[in-house]
């Protein structure tokens, strides 16, 4: 018995050993083979198959673009994350069966919520997706079948279902959608993030802002947006998408660093107020283009700029940086600079006076004439004074070959010396000669014996609008020439990086005695000169009409440029502003520009003044009329009530109603709202519009202040959801 146990022992032992060297021996093949895959090219292959199933290297990061704000840090353009929606066919949880049942409800969600694509079509993309995922399938086992080492691209991974980006909002929305409400390892869902550029304010100061290519990547494509690109652009980072647990994520390996702030010197409300009284102006008058120029006397900071042109469906838009692109001859704004420069030499005197008499003088073979030749007037004698007053042409000329026909390089020198001659860069992006004054010298070979008299009124010179409120400026901060700026300030994560202030041009353009005459002389113009229409019982204002012809083809035949520059309040200046209206259709002269920058200069000191209660008088007969707006009912209701104001609603139970005053008489009427249809907001605040607006599911971008007057799509016309709608406040 002992012998037979032991027998078995034995053989257990032997067995066991068995098994161990066999374990040994599969152990030694795994460490071999895991050797000749770590150490042979082998492996190398091996590698680089499993990197390319969990692991997609260096990937770009699009760092978020720094925005632009106005002075008071609303916003003028800002960046906003959108997604493109993809699907990937190869996701692991993914199956055809529930694919399939899904497909017709998810098609239907998706044509409703994008209508650019009809749900047939959206069925269509998801189908061929998954059918091309199955011949990736097929021609994988082929190559598999026939032993060919060659990786098939599989463009199932990522296919975009939905033609636009989205929102973050949307994104959440497509996620409840049928089929997309599971898990993105099951859906296979993809969202890319990307930055897109969006600008609250609509087209309000929109070629000062600039703009940035349809590729973000590629960033600012001009104004700002192109001169500061590097600051707002930031710096790209690094990430890796690897896949762990079945999931692809994304795993940062160099953070994007976002880019700064600008906060501008432009003024919302001015720019505004701006905009609207000089598109106005281009309406009455038919004019090809204009610009207009707000900015503040002490600090150069420009607070509005406009430049509108007129489009080919003839409405008014910002193009051209006119502001800096009218290189043509400015015309009577420049007699100012003539009289500055003579006054301050000591050759002439304010009281001096020069024959004008009928208006025409002649010149070395060359008429001169004044606006009023036609008439047949005989008007005598004007003074220097007068000569600017009533913008005579042959009173500049005559100063100029009284002060310098003997040597013409002496006025030059005069102009350098107030500053309008030197070079400047620009907060914007110009080109060539834009934004530059191009003033003639005797040694010039355009130099002509009639040059100095004809520059004396504003011809044979280019001064681009942007140097001529420089110099009137400098008139009104007491001699003082700073350039216009934009730029504000840099900011990141509210820090200040870097603050800016005016450059001095010239610490002082003449002397006191001569700043003192000019002054009262562009006061003189608007109380009884030439802009004496633009006189304000509200603010004062002095400044300088300006009519030239523009050069075309040897002549000038090429229409004309009316302008008027000039500073508010005249006392205590404040302001300066320039209006110039570049080929009016019908006709135009200096002082309908005045008429701009009057309503400009009332609107602006209105919107500053402060009044303490004892400054105000009421008068115990006025009776009370609010204005109502058009709107949600509860809360115009509800305001009626508290003023305890009479209404006649007719029944009303709408939710949105329609007001129409009469005297202290208030009508409601019922605003019929459907779906499908743009709705009617005219009349509206602008936030019961935009609610209503977006409610309906549209995208909204207003501009100015009140009451909406104008919408980009008519009231009851078919409505497309995510569209984006203009709308007008005024």
């Amino acid at each position: 018995m002992k012998a037979k146990n032991k027998k078995g022992h034995k053989n257990i032992l032997v067995r066991y050993g068995l098994i161990v060297a066999v374990m040994l021996l599969f152990a030694m093949f795994i460490i071999i083979f895991a050797g000749k895959i770590v150490f042979t090219s082998e492996g190398e292959k091996w590698r680089k198959v499993g990197k390319s199933e969990t692991l997609i290297e260096d990937r770009v990061i699009l760092p978020k673009r720094g925005n632009i704000y106005t002075c008071d840090e609303k916003p003028l353009a800002i960046s906003e994350p959108l997604y493109g929606i993809y699907m990937d066919f190869w996701a692991d949880g993914m199956k055809k069966d529930s694919l399939m049942k899904y497909v017709g409800d998810l098609s239907v969600a998706l044509a409703k919520k994008f209508p650019d694509r009809s749900a047939a079509q959206y069925k269509t993309i998801i189908v061929d997706g998954w059918k091309l995922r199955e011949k990736e399938e097929r021609q994988i086992a082929e190559y598999k079948k026939q032993g060919i080492d060659k990786k098939v691209k599989c463009r199932s991974r990522y296919v975009r279902i939905i033609r636009p980006d989205v929102s973050y909002v949307d994104l959440k929305e497509i996620q409840t959608y049928p089929f997309l409400n599971q898990r993105s390892t099951r859906s296979g869902l993809i969202s890319e993030e990307k930055n897109s550029r969006k600008k609250p304010f609509g087209n309000l100061a929109t070629r000062t802002v600039g703009s940035v290519y349809k590729d973000l990547a590629k960033g600012g494509a001009s104004g700002l947006e192109l001169k500061y690109d590097s600051l707002l652009r930031g710096m790209d980072g690094v990430k890796n998408r690897q896949k762990i647990q079945g999931k692809w994520m994304d795993v940062v390996e160099i953070p994007a660093i976002d880019g700064q702030d600008i906060i501008t010197t432009i003024d919302a409300g001015f720019q505004d107020i701006t905009e609207r009284e000089l598109r106005n102006k281009l309406i009455e008058t038919g004019a090809e283009s204009g610009t207009a120029i707000v900015m503040e006397v002490k600090t150069g900071e420009v607070k509005a700029l406009v430049n509108l042109d007129r489009m080919s469906s003839g409405h008014y838009a910002e193009g051209n940086p006119n502001a800096f692109s009218y290189m043509s001859e400015p015309g009577s704004t420049f007699k100012t600079v003539t009289v500055m420069a003579a006054l301050d030499d000591g050759l002439i005197t304010p009281t001096d006076s020069f024959h004008v008499g009928k208006g025409l003088y002649q010149y070395k073979g060359k008429w001169v004439r004044d606006h009023y030749w036609r008439q047949g007037l005989d008007r005598g004698y004007y003074t220097v004074k007068e000569g600017i007053e009533h913008s005579s042409n042959i009173v500049m000329s005559k100063i100029a070959i009284k002060a310098y026909g003997d040597n013409p390089k002496k006025y030059v020198d005069a102009i350098d010396r107030i500053g309008l001659r030197k070079k400047l860069s620009w907060d914007v992006p110009v080109h060539g000669i834009e934004g530059t004054s191009v003033i003639r010298t005797p040694d010039d070979k355009r130099w002509s014996k009639t040059s100095l008299p004809w520059m004396s009124f504003g011809y044979e010179t280019q001064i681009p609008p942007i140097y001529m409120i420089m110099f009137y400026n400098g008139i009104a901060n007491g001699g003082k020439m700073i350039k216009p700026f934009f730029t504000k300030r840099f900011v990141k994560n509210g820090k200040v990086l870097r603050e800016f202030e005016a450059e001095v041009v010239n610490p002082k353009m003449c002397k006191d005695a001569t700043l003192a005459q000019i002054k009262e002389m562009l006061e003189g113009v608007v109380i009884r000169g030439t802009a004496s229409q633009a006189k304000s019982e509200f603010v004062p204002i002095a400044g300088k009409t300006g009519t030239a012809l523009i050069a075309s083809g040897g002549g000038y035949d090429g229409g004309s440029y009316v302008s008027f520059c000039g500073y508010f309040p005249a006392e205590d200046p404040q302001y300066t502003c320039f209006i110039g209206v570049r080929k009016p259709q019908r006709l135009a002269y200096g002082w309908q520009t005045a008429l701009v920058l009057k309503n400009i200069a009332e609107k602006i000191s209105s919107r500053n003044m402060r009044l303490s209660p004892n400054d105000c008088e009421i008068d115990s007969t006025l009776q009370k009329k609010p204005l109502m707006k058009n709107g949600h009912w509860d809360e115009n209701k509800r305001l009626l009530s508290e003023l305890k104001l009479p209404y006649s609603d007719q029944g009303n139970r709408s939710e949105w109603i329609q007001i129409r005053q009469d005297g202290a008489k208030v009508e409601v009427q019922p605003l019929e709202v459907k779906r499908q249809v743009v709705p009617n907001v005219k009349g509206m605040g602008a936030r019961d519009a935009v609610y209503l607006l977006e409610k309906s599911g549209l995208k909204v971008t207003l501009s100015g202040m009140g009451k909406v007057v104008a919408q980009s799509f008519q009231p009851g016309s078919k409505l497309v959801k995510g569209t984006t709608i203009n709308i007008s406040l005024q």
